[in-house]
This record gives structure tokens, sequence and C-alpha cells, in this order.
């Protein structure tokens, strides 16, 4: 079963996660991913949105992938995910995020790289919590979070690892709207679609380029000296 759905129409790009489970991360997750990005940058998409399903966006890595592996395998999935990350946190096509359910962890980190993020009110969490399970916070992923929280909050979201419910995550501007159902999570992303494609789309990739590429440079330099994380 795919994890990753891709399509195309009016020449805006959706891609959804919906593994009927958590949508957590693997190696199949990233190659599918890459495959709708490449999908989405051939067809020069006006606007790209990335969802999951209701309760769900994406519960983050699959640590029972991870247990299987040793270190040096470890070392080239931690390598895959940031290279994915930092692709979408680069992408040359203005990115909304529709989150309607669980943002944890890598799957934040899913969230955060979009250029506007929509979150949907709701008995479930966005939270960085690495720290509150023994895990660091490697550099290419604080400088995502860096980039996408207000910088008062940045130590109680990523050092204190504090969950959010959506309507705190949108009060504190880690979220540009808030609503209350899915109706409306639907109506908002259609009025930020109609907004954002009026825009000048290679200004707005190179404008993008000029602001984010230099940083995710500097992160992929450290990647050479991963080992392996401790997730």
């Amino acid at each position: 079963m795919e994890k990753v759905h891709f399509r195309i129409n009016n020449n805006i790009g959706r891609i959804s996660f919906d593994d009927a489970k958590a949508n957590a991360m693997n190696p199949r997750f990233f190659k599918e991913l890459h495959s709708a990005l490449d999908h989405m940058e051939k067809h020069r998409v006006e606007v790209l949105v990335l969802s999951g399903r209701d309760n769900i966006f994406c519960a983050g890595l699959d640590l029972k992938h991870l247990a299987t592996i040793d270190s040096q395998e470890n070392a080239r999935f931690t390598q895959m995910f940031a290279r994915t990350m930092l692709r979408l946190f680069t992408f040359p096509i203005p990115t909304i995020a529709a989150v309607s359910g669980h943002a944890i962890a890598g799957g934040c980190i899913l969230a955060l790289p979009c250029d506007y993020r929509i979150v949907q009110s709701g008995e479930y969490r966005i939270q960085m919590n690495e720290i509150r399970n023994n895990m660091s916070v490697p550099n290419w992923m604080s400088l995502i979070c860096a980039h996408s929280i207000p910088s008062h909050r940045l130590t109680e979201f990523v050092l204190h690892a504090r969950a959010y419910t959506p309507d705190e995550a949108f009060r504190l501007e880690f979220m540009q709207e808030c609503c209350e159902d899915a109706a409306q999570l639907k109506a908002a992303v259609e009025t930020k679609v109609d907004d954002l494609r009026e825009l000048d789309g290679k200004s707005y990739a190179i404008t993008k380029k000029w602001t984010r590429n230099a940083l995710a440079e500097r992160a992929l330099s450290h990647l050479k000296d991963i080992q392996a994380v401790n997730y």
C-alpha cells in the first residue's frame, strides 16, 4: 500500500499521506515523497498542498524500522530524512501544510518547512518530543524550527519538548490559521491556494532560494559527520 499519494488538478499539486496507520516515515515514505516532489516540479504546479488524514498528519519516524537496522544503515536513513525535509524547505513552489491531526517529532518537521500552515482544531498534539524520548535534535532540524517558530518560543518548543494543541499552535504563531472542522480547513486551504497562485512563480522561486538555500546548504554540510542518531 502506498504511503504518499499525489495528483495535479487545475495546476495545483496535492500530496497526501495515508497508510491507514500513523503515516510513519521510513525509506519507502521518503522515496515516494521524492517521486511526488519530482512530479510537481516537472509539471510546474503553481501551488503545492500537503495533507494527512483525519486525526493524523504524521506521527514521525518509523521506530519499528529503526529497531531493525544497524548503525551504518541508521546513518543512511538519517541523511535521507534530512535531505528530504530540506528539499521541502527549499522547494521552489509555494507550499501549504493542511494539518488535521497529530504532527509529532518528524511529523512536525514535515509541516514546518511549508510556507503556510493551516491547522484544524481537535484532540491531538503538535510536538517536537525528541528530547523527552532521549533523542537529540540535529543541526538541520533545529534550523527548520528556528526558521518557523518565533524565537522567544524556540526553547520550549525544541529543548523543553512541549506538546501543543492545534489552538495553541495557532495562538503562538506556529500555524498561520486555525479552523474548527474539516470543511473549514478545506475552504481555508483553497482560499490560500487562490492567493498564492496569483504570485509570480519565477520571482517566488528565486527569492525563496536566496532566503533559504544557504541555510539548507550549511545544514547539509554537517551531514557528513553523522554516523547514526539515537532515534
